[in-house]
């Protein structure tokens, strides 16, 4: 995106920018700030190397001589390279011993840019290059601009710190926000093109037909300069996955596969390392995502092919979803024989479990108690009950057993299946007896089920606000995942683990709980994102009790994605916590736009209103509340309560420990406001009084500033006073910001009136809440040192500096280190 143009204070041609470049400083000034003497951009075709280059040239030292030397790609034998060199460097060519001379000799400050240097494999051009490199005098600095690496000695360059290399070159989300045209988002340009520059341009034209102009840059810029069986072998491989040589070779040959990989590596044809392996490729994602989607009649061979490939290596993962792509769909259904519980949160499983079940039904699906397993938790995973209660029937087929054992296995899968399906319908009676039947018959063999079993005990006893029992269940079942070395079913567990830490009013501990775990996730090479999705909306609803928003929002954005993906029911909670916190902007238009295309969704995808419906109306009662529309809140509460209640009252969805409770005092609520409420101080003190037994202390802490609210509007301020102090120093120890926001929301001159509002303290005059070691951390970091260079300083681990930062910022009340370190300063907590 360069052209030529003759500059007046430089010798020779130099580029002149295109009016569209955007300067780039973040590549830019290392590149300048550098003392190497040979800088190379190592790059594939549009990747901006020219426009770099030029950036850098424009900005060469006044003392500095610039040359600039198009080679356009070209092939150059090594006596035409030098000759081209020395007319551009204004000297006499001899031969290339005397320009060697020369350039040894060169007196003057020089930046010499060979820009585009040759694209193909040219051993002679590369030997003549490393011996020019080599000879030339410290004064001339070398800037190269290649689509492929040189066969150079850039070790030796490299040891002597005479070499910076650049390869990645992609525009970051910051700048490409710089470039956007009304209607553009930040979002649709990274999707399209990962931040290539060339993808990015092509995005910002707006022409409405991106992919096409991208092919047609493909067919010049790669397809035109390959030969036909290497273009062919492109399009193959743009097709998988991941490959490696042996693949390859199985592929297209024992000596073909290895030549056409090693050649297509050696030409910069877009290829790069599969997820930061060493032994893996694959075709760079935005090129490899639009070869896919345009047709080709023989791809289905091609898959089947690696399907054999991957089976015999026993990649049951990859197989099975080549098989799926050959659309080889009896093939890919024997496949999942090998598929444990745990693949249902690996990849895209869950959505092609219920794919295959939609378009090809029981008489494939449901061949083997296996199959009915991992399609019944599948179908339970997306919230399709009555199709999970069929499915589960099925297991009647396969009965009886031969053996006894075998009989009573069988039933005992049966009883935990059906346990899960009445667990989340709410049925918490019958599923409890169904789960610990089932665990007194599962064999040790049959730890996943046991485990799971296990987890839906945790779940109810949490429900029931048993927190002692729910510590030793979760217990148990993480004991059983360590041991069989199950980072995925560890980390559903530790979802568990989370709510009950949020229950005892530990919320950052949660929080910390769950980015550690997502960290442990992320390093595994198949990625578990339906799991991710669930621990990334948690965690947004842990950053959002805690006053987080920023990092609330970033988390709900995040999480909703993903479940949309793997169609996860708990999607319901990314649009909940979006609405929140558009009330608390409050833009109650955006937050109930966010209700109802949760109620929306769930109502496609034909999720029981069971599972959301009693949710929705709490919130919504939340926000009528909050704008003055009690009648509303009354109408919608008692009628939800009423499942909740007698003898066949259901159970609270496991992901909304606190329903129950929530929605009794927000009836009290409503009632004191309409002036209809009957008894409201004795119901309050009532659930208070169960949730200090229980030590659910988030729970507490709310009921504690309910009462308080309830008791000014009923005309006894000192009452008000009392079980507001209660509540804020409650909240100030657990870190529970939002219930005191919503407090506002629900009476914002509540507060002000008892002289209750927070007042900056003057300085020493507040009680320190920071301990001394994060006091430590905090001073340093207002120092402004790195997380890091904190580790290293206070001989602590990395994350342990995240967990006491994390801890700063909540006990403060904010969300940037900044933004920290004034307010302890505000505080009078460090000078």
């Amino acid at each position: 995106m360069t052209a030529m143009t003759r500059c007046l204070d430089r010798p020779g041609l130099m580029p002149r920018l295109s009016a569209h470049h955007l300067l780039r400083p973040r590549l830019a000034g290392p590149l300048l700030a550098a003392q190497a003497r040979v800088r190379l951009l190592c790059a594939p075709g549009g990747s901006g190397k020219s426009a770099l280059l030029a950036e850098c040239a424009l900005q060469a030292p006044k003392e500095c001589q610039v040359y600039w030397m198009p080679l356009n790609g070209a092939a150059l034998t090594p006596l035409d390279f030098c000759t081209r060199l020395a007319q551009y460097l204004g000297l006499r060519f001899i031969d290339e011993a005397t320009l060697l001379l020369d350039l040894s000799r060169w007196p003057n400050p020089t930046w010499l840019f060979l820009d585009d240097f040759c694209r193909l494999p040219a051993p002679e051009l590369d030997a003549l290059l490393d011996r020019l490199l080599t000879a030339s005098s410290p004064h001339l600095t070398w800037w190269l601009g290649a689509r492929r690496r040189p066969l150079c000695n850039w070790p030796r360059l490299l040891l002597d710190d005479e070499l910076l290399e650049c390869s990645e070159l992609s525009f970051s989300a910051a700048e490409i926000q710089t470039l956007l045209a009304p209607g553009q988002s930040v979002d649709s340009i990274m999707q399209f093109s990962a931040g290539w520059c060339a993808g990015v341009r092509i995005a910002l034209l707006g022409d409405g037909h991106p992919d096409k102009t991208l092919l047609d840059y493909l067919q010049h810029e790669l397809f035109n300069t390959l030969p036909a069986p290497l273009v062919d072998a492109w399009r193959v491989l743009a097709h998988l996955p991941r490959f490696n040589q042996s693949l390859c070779e199985h592929l297209f040959g024992i000596d073909d596969g290895a030549q056409y990989l090693n050649e297509l590596q050696t030409l910069g044809a877009f290829t790069q390392p599969w997820e930061g392996t060493s032994d893996w490729l694959q075709v760079f994602p935005p090129l490899a995502r639009l070869m896919r989607n345009a047709p080709w009649p023989t791809k289905h061979s091609w898959h089947r092919r690696a399907c054999q490939w991957f089976t015999a290596q026993t990649d049951w993962q990859a197989a099975f979803e080549q098989a799926l792509l050959a659309e080889e769909y009896e093939l890919a259904v024997s496949l999942l024989q090998h598929f444990s519980f745990e693949d249902l949160f690996r990849q895209q499983n869950a959505v092609l479990l219920l794919r295959l079940h939609e378009q090809h039904g029981d008489e494939l699906m449901l061949g083997s108690a296996q199959l009915v397993g991992l399609v019944t938790a599948a179908l339970l995973f997306a919230g399709r009950f009555e199709q999970a209660a069929l499915c589960i029937d099925q297991l009647a087929r396969f009965a009886p057993q031969p053996t006894t054992a075998g009989q009573r296995y069988l039933l005992a899968r049966w009883q935990a299946q059906w346990g899960w399906l009445l667990h989340l319908s709410g049925d918490a009676g019958r599923s409890r007896e169904h789960f610990l039947e089932a665990l007194q018959a599962l064999p040790e063999s049959a730890w996943t089920s046991r485990l799971m079993c296990l987890s839906g005990l945790t779940q109810q006893a949490l429900l029931r606000g048993e927190l002692d029992v729910a510590q030793a269940l979760n217990r148990e079942a993480l004991c059983l995942a360590r041991a069989h070395d199950s980072l995925v079913l560890e980390a559903l567990l530790e979802l568990d683990h989370a709510q009950l830490l949020e229950q005892r009013g530990a919320p950052y501990r949660a929080q910390s709980l769950l980015e550690t775990v997502q960290a442990m996730l992320a390093r595994q090479r198949l990625k578990a994102g339906p799991l991710v999705g669930r621990i990334v909306l948690r965690r947004g609803h842990l950053a959002l009790r805690q006053g987080q928003d920023n990092l609330a929002a970033e988390c709900f954005e995040a999480g909703l994605t993903m479940c949309l993906q793997s169609q996860d029911k708990r999607v319901l909670y990314g649009f909940l916590g979006l609405a929140l916190l558009a009330a608390n902007r409050g833009d109650y238009a955006r937050a109930f736009i966010q209700l109802r295309d949760a109620e929306r969704l769930m109502q496609q995808r034909h999720v029981p209103d069971t599972v959301y419906r009693a949710v929705l109306l709490l919130v919504s009662g939340h926000f009528w509340l909050q704008q003055g529309r009690a009648e509303l809140t009354v109408q919608a509460v008692r009628r939800v309560l009423r499942h909740f209640r007698g003898p066949c009252a259901k159970q609270a969805p496991p992901a909304t420990l606190e329903l129950i409770p929530r929605l009794e005092y927000l009836l009290v609520l409503a009632e004191v406001k309409l002036g209809c409420a009957e008894q409201p101080i004795t119901r309050l003190n009532a659930l208070l009084d169960t949730s200090r037994q229980r030590g659910m202390l988030c729970l507490e802490t709310e009921l504690h500033l309910v009462l308080g609210e309830v008791t000014w509007q009923l005309g006894d301020p000192a009452l008000a006073r009392r079980a507001l102090q209660a509540g804020l120093a409650l909240a100030g120890r657990c870190q529970v910001q939002q219930a005191i926001r919503e407090l506002r929301l629900r009476a914002p001159g509540l507060l002000s009136e008892l002289g209750m509002e927070p007042q900056a303290a003057p300085v020493g005059a507040v009680e320190n809440p920071l301990s001394q070691r994060e006091l430590q951390v905090l001073e340093l970091i207002a120092l402004g040192n790195s997380n890091l260079e904190i580790a290293e300083r206070l001989y602590i681990s990395l994350h342990t500096v995240k967990t006491h930062a994390r801890r700063i910022h909540s006990k403060l009340g904010v969300e940037r280190r900044t933004q920290a370190v004034a307010k302890a300063k505000t505080l009078g907590l460090m000078v």
